[in-house]
């Protein structure tokens, strides 16, 4: 008997969970703040970010896609529009992937506060916190929802692959929890990039992080 290398076969009713960070968003201009959906910055995609929202599109529309997620956040509606028109696919909203949400620091002030490089920047870096951020959402709370809404996602599509249009900072928590890894193990997800779960239950399974290949070329 001969025994070839066994391929990873996700579990019966598994989600085969594929998470898109959206594309890049308009720029932030000081004291110009995006208009607050919910409370959270809601800035539309720049025109880099109708470009790569078509190209993962493009991509993820020869794959087996059974349903379409998107947050409450337009950039994520935005990212999704062109994969819902190629495959005929209503889009759900899961209200609990929206971004984290970083309290004074909303509206665009997040970018311009990190890249100023202060103090409290580099401690947030440094201890993986974002609650360290005035009013910003704690940590054990964020981890909750996004674990809630992948979940939900999960108990409504056994067996199938979903694709969720989403945000950097979420997609970071779910790959710790699904890693049991630092917090910001798995921070830094690039713009319209691809990474996947697997979630059976209880048991999450990491199968890819921040795949760009798709954008080669774009600047």
């Amino acid at each position: 008997m001969t025994y070839r290398q066994l391929r990873f076969e996700p579990p019966p009713g598994a989600l085969d969970l594929v998470l898109i960070r959206h594309g890049e968003s308009e720029a932030y201009q000081d004291g110009r703040p995006f208009p607050l959906a919910g409370g959270h910055g809601d800035p539309p995609l720049s025109p880099l970010g109708i470009e790569q929202a078509r190209r993962v599109c493009a991509r993820l529309a020869i794959e087996d896609v059974d349903a379409i997620y998107v947050t409450t956040l337009r950039r994520t509606a935005q990212t999704a529009a062109p994969l819902a028109v190629a495959l005929g696919l209503p889009v759900h909203v899961e209200p609990r992937l929206r971004e984290v949400y970083l309290g004074e620091w909303e509206g665009g002030e997040f970018r311009k506060m990190m890249t100023a490089g202060g103090a409290l920047s580099q401690r947030v870096m440094a201890e993986e916190r974002w609650e360290l951020i005035p009013g910003a959402e704690p940590a054990a709370e964020f981890a909750i929802r996004v674990r809630d809404g992948i979940a939900a996602m999960a108990a409504e599509h056994p067996g199938h692959r979903v694709a969720a249009f989403t945000h950097g900072g979420v997609i970071g928590e779910a790959l710790a929890l699904a890693a049991q890894s630092r917090p910001f193990a798995f921070t830094g997800a690039d713009n319209a990039s691809i990474s996947r779960l697997v979630v059976s239950g209880d048991r999450w399974i990491l199968r890819g992080f921040n795949d760009t290949a798709h954008l080669t070329g774009l600047s």
